[in-house]
């Protein structure tokens, strides 16, 4: 895949993208020679990498990449001899520091990220290096004291000198303050001096090292410090051999550690390189494609990279299984140049390892070669091409191209003869089709428009059009060749009816069927698309169902599990009190029997307390013995009966026929038979309907429910029978209060509330209310 390809898909402007994403100057190298793979099994390893980074960003952790230095010229200078200068060295402990960050940050993660971790492994902590640099040299890249014992002896000599020069220096302009052009001391040519009047020179007396433009002031070195100055300048220059030595031996024990050094900035960047892939997935919202090598491609809700997102359109596209080739037609300004270019840059940024903009489940194949033949006037250059550097450009496709290509026609056959350049188009089709390459052709000519329905492997497409609005929607039509607005556009825009009328009969018979024939696929496809779209969100609504039921039965079996241990550890307890009991009358009766008067009465209240002791314990049925019981028991509107398949309870509230029923179970009215029902307990009064509004102010309950620290489920099992009791106890309004919390409570509320056939409308609390932390109930 060449660089013209990379150009004309506008590949580049991914790459330069890519680079404003890496940290550091070797990831964006890395970034800049990024190239697709044609090897499937390097592509999915690529891909794998930057799904791991991927996925360290979805959970907000950061990889620190910062201090690291391109330091391998500074290596390569080490390793012939050459003396590394301070900063040089700096920068290399500080690599050795930022790859050991980003080393411990990797290797924490507790995320599944083999390849990452793989890498972060082989980064070597050269510590030892990096603590003996940081000890002669500070982060500004001076040379510390601390460095060798004897350049801090003689830094503390040349220090000495200074101070006492200083304090000459002073003195003298104290007591001669007359003679200077100011009282001050400074420096020139690395000596300390003072600025003396030119007609006191003689008297001062010492070496001149400089004077003021006007010649009034000379910068004179009096005689009292001139020794003092050539010690302090030895001390300079033995401190200046002294560092020299130090930075020889440093950069000696960094030539010693080149090979790990190299090794630990070629993973850094690639690191680095990877980090940026992912940022950049994350920045354009992609996912991950899945590769395959048979030609097959799949593409879910795709956007084009460059284009903004509030802009762009979306669409879906395939091809390689039913079909090879796609030939878009219609009119121009309607995207079929973008669709082309989008799948081509998919392509490419896919084989490279990158993301792609569109929705999880996109599929894409692994080419070893994408040919494109783009250049009209949506091209980047913005130049036009002529006919003959177009077929140019085809005659080199055809002569390359095999099963494993992608191609790309942009208005094939243009710039000649409409007939003959139509005619050329399905040639040139016809070859790359039995070729088994995978094509995609746009074209005006409408002779193509037909040419899908005459081969097995071709399909037509289109962009759709708004005649309404005049305007484009950019949404691909597979299967729809595109259809000429001319007159409906006219119509709209005011031509006279009877001009229109009179272009109509000028168009042949077989060009008013076919434009017929589109029109009937148009409408047919966009009502297709609504049917679909119901019938997702219906099954949608189906699964949701499914699932909120099975969750209530997993919770309701729950819930009777824990009132039967607890229902068992009661028993248990009567049991055990009652066993107490019984002794202590059995012993009560054995000392009344030792006597030889025992009163009738006495052991009457014995065997009383006896009888009392024991707990009355009630057996239950087996499921053949109830319902052989019930099998003859008539149901009616009002009882409570529960459903043996669902392991639930309700009431009745109507009777279909002699054998089945209408039976409410919490929100939900189910049909049910008569063998799937099993009397619980009979009503006591008149049925009253629980959808209905029933108020009796003699039912007493707080018009006000807590469900705080309640788990989820629990809580909406408590709310639903908290409002049948407020509802029979005759309220209007109610408060639920769930707290502030994450909101998942609340949310969970209102969904209920939404839902609930006998909720008016709900709100949450004002101020004085509890503000959020509670929801007013509106009841009907």
């Amino acid at each position: 895949m060449n660089e013209r390809i990379h150009h004309v898909l506008e590949f580049d402007k991914i790459v330069k993208r890519l680079c404003a994403h890496t940290e550091t100057t070797l990831g964006k190298e890395r970034a800049q020679r990024i190239k697709p793979y044609t090897e499937i099994e390097k592509v999915n390893e690529k891909q794998s990498e930057t799904d791991e980074i991927v996925h360290i960003l979805r959970l907000n952790k950061n990889i620190p990449l910062g201090g690291i230095f391109d330091i391998r010229s500074s290596l390569k200078r080490s390793s012939i001899g050459g003396v590394l200068n301070a900063e040089e060295c700096i920068q290399v402990a500080s690599t050795i520091y930022g790859g050991r960050q980003t080393k411990n940050a990797i290797e924490s993660l507790e995320i599944d990220i083999p390849l990452l971790k793989g890498l972060a492994e082989k980064i070597k902590s050269l510590r030892p290096l990096e603590q003996h640099i940081t000890r002669c040299i500070d982060d500004q890249g001076d040379i510390k004291d601390e460095a060798s014992s004897k350049l801090k002896n003689i830094r503390s000599a040349i220090r000495s000198y200074e101070s006492r020069i200083r304090q000459k220096l002073n003195e003298l302009t104290r007591l001669r303050s007359k003679m200077l052009s100011d009282a001050i001391v400074t420096i020139r040519n690395d000596r300390y001096v003072i600025p003396v009047k030119q007609e006191y020179r003689a008297t001062i007396g010492g070496i001149v090292h400089d004077q003021s433009a006007s010649g009034q002031t000379l910068f004179m070195e009096p005689r009292i410090v001139v020794e003092l100055n050539n010690k302090m300048r030895e001390g300079k220059m033995e401190e200046k051999r002294e560092i020299e030595r130090i930075l020889t031996e440093l950069t000696q024990r960094i030539a010693e550690h080149r090979l790990e050094l190299e090794q630990n900035i070629d993973i850094l960047a690639k690191i680095d390189f990877i980090h940026a892939r992912g940022k950049l997935a994350q920045e354009m919202r992609a996912s991950r494609p899945t590769m395959n090598h048979h030609g097959f491609i799949r593409m879910k809700q795709a956007r084009h990279p460059l284009i903004k997102m509030e802009e762009v359109v979306a669409n879906d596209i395939e091809i390689g299984k039913e079909f090879t080739s796609i030939v878009i037609t219609g009119p121009n300004t309607g995207g079929k140049t973008v669709t082309l270019k989008m799948v081509g840059l998919f392509t490419l940024m896919a084989q490279a390892g990158l993301q792609v903009p569109a929705l999880d489940g996109c599929e894409l194949a692994v080419f070893n070669h994408v040919y494109a033949d783009i250049g009209d006037e949506q091209s980047i250059e913005q130049n036009l091409s002529t006919f003959s550097s177009h077929m140019k450009n085809i005659v080199q496709i055809m002569e390359d191209m095999d099963e494993q290509s992608l191609v790309l026609f942009d208005e094939l056959g243009a710039g000649t003869d409409p007939q003959e350049g139509a005619a050329l188009a399905i040639a040139i089709l016809d070859e790359a089709v039995s070729r088994g390459a995978r094509v995609i052709a746009t074209t005006h000519y409408p002779e193509l428009k037909a040419y899908g329905y005459n081969r097995e492997q071709v399909i037509n497409a289109s962009m759709e059009f708004d005649v309404e609005t005049l305007q484009p929607t950019y949404r691909l039509l597979i299967g729809v060749p595109g259809k000429s607005n001319a007159f409906d556009i006219s119509q709209r825009l005011g031509l006279s009816e009877h001009i229109i009328e009179r272009a109509k009969s000028h168009i042949g018979t077989d060009s008013k069927s076919v434009e017929q024939m589109i029109s009937s696929l148009e409408q047919s496809n966009i009502q297709a698309e609504k049917d679909y779209e119901q019938a997702h969100r219906i099954l949608l609504e189906s699964e949701q169902l499914l699932h909120e039921l099975k969750q209530a039965v997993v919770i309701f079996e729950q819930k009777r599990e824990s009132l039967f241990k607890i229902a068992e550890e009661k028993a248990q307890k009567a049991i055990e009190k009652a066993r107490e009991e019984a002794e202590i009358i059995v012993e009560e009766l054995r000392n009344m029997k030792s006597h030889a008067q025992i009163k009738e009465h006495k052991w009457i209240e014995a065997k009383k307390a006896l009888d009392e002791a024991e707990p009355t314990l009630v057996k239950e049925k087996t499921a053949s013995q109830t319902m052989t019981e019930q099998e003859d028991v008539e149901l009616a509107i009002g009882d409570e009966v529960k459903l043996i398949s669902l392991n639930q309870q309700g009431t009745i509230v109507e009777q279909l026929g002699k054998n089945e029923y209408f039976v409410q179970v919490g929100m939900m009215k189910l049909k049910v038979k008569r063998k799937d029902l099993m009397l619980v307990g009979k009503r006591e009064q008149a049925y009253v309907n629980p959808v209905a509004t029933v108020k009796g102010k003699q039912y007493h309950v707080k018009n006000e429910l807590d469900l705080r620290g309640e788990r989820f489920e629990d809580a909406l099992l408590e709310l639903e029978k908290y409002l049948d009791d407020a509802l029979l106890a005759g309220y209007d309004q109610v408060y639920i209060i769930h707290g502030k919390g994450t909101g998942a409570l609340r949310k969970g509320v209102h969904d209920f509330a939404k839902s609930h056939p006998s909720i008016d409308s709900y709100r949450s609390g004002k101020i004085n209310e509890g503000g959020n932390g509670v929801t007013v109930l509106t009841l009907k």
